[in-house]
């Protein structure tokens, strides 16, 4: 999108004191059946079972003592994509990167609440195991400098205490490019850089290795941002996809996105969560006010 010389203003949205069901804005992807509104989710997606992977019990996180998620509770489910919306600077980013903690690798930052791995608190997990089972893709593709082939084996071979040969690997290689949809267009070029790739194909590839070692959950940092629509759509399609098979949980700032591969929306504001449901329930019928203002476009 063209940027606009003079950003808009920024108008604070006070908290809520009562709010009313709101009407859908024409900015938000809504259209009108049959005298009723409701929201375009894009592709179909078949239902799947829903079960939970994750938890955030009164999660909170601060920076040398300033809050930056302030008590946020939230189920991530294998079968769902949990998609987090807000303006930039609302916590999104930072509750993401807890999930694994990422977080904790800033020296200032301090955690409270609990973050639970299949009914496990993940402070009782070795840091490795937790990080292949949640594993992250962030918004600026980073494919080691490496062959395409070594860069989805590279967390396989980690993973054993003897190295297997690449006769060994490249079946496993091979599986997790599928998974990714990126195998027919690099299988005949396992042994090219990985940083000769487009940019999409450097997402996926990301996706690809994060794939590779069996995660039960993956972690999205707005990974279409810096992508051009062709490969936005190669990645939302991948997403989909991967929904049945693993737990997603994805951050994005492009509301059309959200509404096309979320099944729920949660919307962060000031490091609160405001409101959490259904793509239908935020975008059409949202119960907070700041939700309303926010998914119309009145401010962000």
């Amino acid at each position: 999108m063209e940027k606009l010389n003079t950003p808009p203003p920024v108008r604070r949205i006070s908290p809520d004191k009562k709010s009313k069901p709101a009407k859908p804005s024409s900015t938000t992807a809504a259209s009108k059946r049959n005298g009723k509104v409701s929201v375009k989710t894009g592709r179909s997606r078949p239902k799947v079972e829903s079960i939970e992977r994750m938890r955030t019990v009164d999660l909170g996180i601060a920076y040398g003592g300033k809050s930056a998620v302030n008590g946020v509770s939230l189920q991530i489910k294998k079968g769902e994509v949990l998609a987090l919306i807000g303006p930039s600077g609302c916590g999104k980013t930072t509750y993401l990167r807890s999930l694994n903690l990422l977080v904790e690798q800033t020296p200032t930052a301090t955690r409270t609440g609990k973050i639970m791995l299949d009914g496990e608190d993940v402070d009782k997990l070795e840091l490795t195991e937790l990080r292949r089972k949640v594993g992250m893709v962030f918004q600026q593709p980073n494919p080691f400098p490496m062959s395409i082939f070594d860069n989805i084996a590279y967390g396989i071979r980690e993973r054993g205490s003897r190295k297997p040969t690449r006769r060994v690997l490249k079946p496993f290689v091979e599986e997790a490019l599928d998974r990714a949809n990126l195998l027919e267009e690099v299988k005949d070029n396992l042994s090219h850089p990985a940083l000769r790739l487009s940019g999409g194909q450097q997402q996926r590839l990301c996706i690809a290795r994060s794939l590779a070692v069996e995660p039960e959950v993956l972690l999205l940092d707005e990974p279409c941002s810096a992508l051009d629509p062709r490969s936005t759509a190669a990645i939302e399609d991948l997403v989909l996809k991967l929904r049945s098979e693993i737990a997603i949980v994805i951050v994005t700032h492009n509301m059309q996105q959200a509404q096309r591969v979320a099944d729920r929306v949660a919307f962060m504001y000031l490091g609160d969560l405001v409101e959490e449901g259904t793509v239908t329930q935020v975008f059409d019928k949202p119960q907070q006010k700041r939700t309303r203002d926010y998914v119309s476009g009145d401010f962000g």
